[in-house]
């Protein structure tokens, strides 16, 4: 083996557990809340995160300010599937992974499913800059108060995807190739 081909295998392994450290300095790969318990009806037998009693988590009333400073709360996009991505434009693993979840937005029904980018960089204009410097097309959110517990993660990027009764069908923590036929699927059906 090269050390060329040696240092690609090395860059490849490193970005498929890719995660920003929180505030308080901890890196994680996967949430600490994940189970194997799957959602009742569901077929993929997914990993769900649970809430402290054990029961699937659902999406969370949660208050977002969109770009032009609304109030947009998270719940009220029920009756699709939402797509919720945590990141932050200083985060190398988040940049990388955008493009590929811009390119899955492409590929599903935008009457079907809801795309939502929500960023928590200190400065709300640095999320904004990214998304028009990186001429991303889908919405990005800020925090409109408290993170909820669910998205209470050790690391970004993370993903939560809920159904659309609201019930979480799939999360990680940690960089994703999100433009794949799985994540279609898991979307479109």
């Amino acid at each position: 083996m090269t050390i060329r081909n040696l240092s690609a295998a090395i860059f490849s392994a490193l970005l498929l557990t890719a995660a920003c450290k929180n505030k308080d300095g901890k890196k994680t790969t996967e949430p600490e809340t994940i189970v194997a318990t799957p959602v009742p009806g569901d077929t993929t037998q997914q990993p769900v995160a649970a809430d402290s009693t054990g029961t699937a988590a659902t999406l969370p009333h949660f208050k977002m300010m969109d770009e032009q400073g609304r109030t947009v709360a998270l719940d009220a996009l029920k009756g699709k599937k939402v797509f919720v991505n945590i990141w932050a434009s200083w985060c190398p693993p988040c940049r990388a992974e955008m493009p590929s979840i811009q390119k899955l937005s492409k590929k599903t029904d935008k009457n079907k499913v809801a795309f939502v980018l929500l960023s928590v960089d200190d400065d709300p204009a640095a999320g904004a800059g990214f998304k028009k410097a990186q001429k991303i097309e889908l919405p990005v959110f800020f925090p409109g108060e408290q993170l909820p517990p669910l998205f209470n993660v050790e690391g970004i990027p993370a993903t939560f995807i809920f159904d659309e009764k609201g019930t979480l069908i799939k999360s990680m923590v940690g960089m994703e190739n999100y433009d794949t036929q799985e994540y279609v699927d898991l979307l479109e059906h």
